[in-house]
């Protein structure tokens, strides 16, 4: 890989050297379970995941992704110890993969692409605490219309069982409010 490459704009090129060939996981298929260390981050080409752990028996969808969308399970991934959530492929989907070490590479081939990794670390951070407030938004009326206007595409992309439980609110309740 060439190191002089512009950070941002090899991660968010699905055709960059950085990327691996294209790879199929079938629907419900795990890219990432708890336990594992995560080294590597998915560019995905088609379909849709979720990042999810579990507590006390019960799912907990955090992150979804869908169509262009990079995800991997960061705190792993920054921390290199075994991670706690799983990505689940909700549909057939095709991704790429990026090795840890070849995106810390490019990051720390120039000074430019370490602010850009910074700039994005603080990107990720502020889509938490935006995904904080929602969490912390009683209404799931406020909660819905939050993530419409955030990511609308979310609702085209990602099956609504899923959605619902990552507003925390049954499937019913979604399926009132996106009738309303």
């Amino acid at each position: 890989m060439t190191d002089s490459k512009n950070l941002i704009e090899t991660i968010y090129n699905p055709n960059s050297e950085l990327w691996s060939a294209p790879k199929d996981f079938k629907r419900h298929q795990f890219l990432l379970e708890a336990g594992q260390i995560e080294t590597q981050l998915y560019y995905i080409l088609d379909g849709a995941v979720r990042v999810f752990f579990v507590a006390e028996e019960q799912e907990h969808t955090i992150r979804l992704g869908y169509t262009n969308n990079v995800i991997n399970a960061l705190p792993s991934f920054l921390s290199g110890k075994p991670s706690t959530l799983y990505i689940q492929a909700l549909k057939k989907t095709t991704v790429k993969i990026a090795q840890k070490e070849d995106l810390l590479r490019l990051k720390d081939a120039t000074n430019q692409n370490l602010i850009m990794w910074s700039k994005m670390l603080e990107d990720v951070f502020l889509q938490q605490f935006d995904r904080e407030k929602d969490l912390l938004t009683s209404s799931p009326e406020e909660r819905y219309n939050r993530v419409l206007k955030r990511s609308p595409q979310l609702f085209q992309e990602i099956p609504a069982k899923y959605i619902a439980d990552y507003l925390r609110m049954t499937p019913e309740t979604l399926s009132r409010l996106k009738k309303s």
